[in-house]
């Protein structure tokens, strides 16, 4: 998402400090502050009218007194789990003792919470884009993420750069709750 977005045009946060990798070609498109929200948020000021890369966990540590539109990005749970599993594989780092089962409800479990929490606060607009209609339609999902940011983006080149080969961790539905809501 954060490689639309800057295809479309909106400006990003991001300090490149994580590099490209080959779990991730393209780059990470993080911004190494946001990490330590919870203990200082003094870095906001410089996101105004810019798309940053935020994990879930941390949307409930953003002050309150401002307004955001959030991106909730939704990928088959069983997808994520072999994703982060290879990831750490690959970097030779020792897997979780849990089972993947036990990550998928955990995880579904948290997001559901952090649904609920976003759409409860006034001041957070939310559009949930599922990952796999996105890799399926990306014109489809960049249109209607140009509307909900609400800014002139170039909706052609957010498309082009979806590259359903890097889609490796491609799973079978298998159950519910896999398969997010389109929101």
């Amino acid at each position: 998402m954060m490689q639309m977005l800057a295809a479309g045009g909106l400006p990003i946060l991001a300090d490149e400090r994580r590099v490209a990798d080959p779990d991730n070609p393209r780059g990470y498109f993080e911004f190494e502050p946001a990490t330590r929200l919870a203990r200082d948020a003094s870095w906001l000021s410089r996101a105004d009218g810019r798309a940053f890369k935020l994990v879930y966990a941390l949307l409930r540590e953003l002050p309150s007194q401002r307004e955001y539109r959030v991106i909730l990005m939704r990928r088959r749970l069983a997808e994520v789990v072999a994703s982060q599993g290879a990831m750490l594989e690959r970097r030779g780092a020792p897997r979780s003792e849990l089972p993947d089962e036990r990550w998928i409800e955990l995880f579904a479990r948290e997001l559901r919470e952090v649904e609920t929490w976003l759409r409860s606060q006034p001041n957070f607009a939310l559009r949930i884009v599922d990952y796999n209609a996105l890799i399926e339609e990306p014109r489809a999902t960049a249109e209607a993420v140009r509307d909900f940011v609400a800014a002139s983006l170039d909706v052609d080149s957010m498309a082009r750069c979806v590259e359903p080969a890097l889609y490796r961790r491609r799973l079978p539905l298998s159950g519910a709750g896999e398969r997010p809501r389109r929101g």
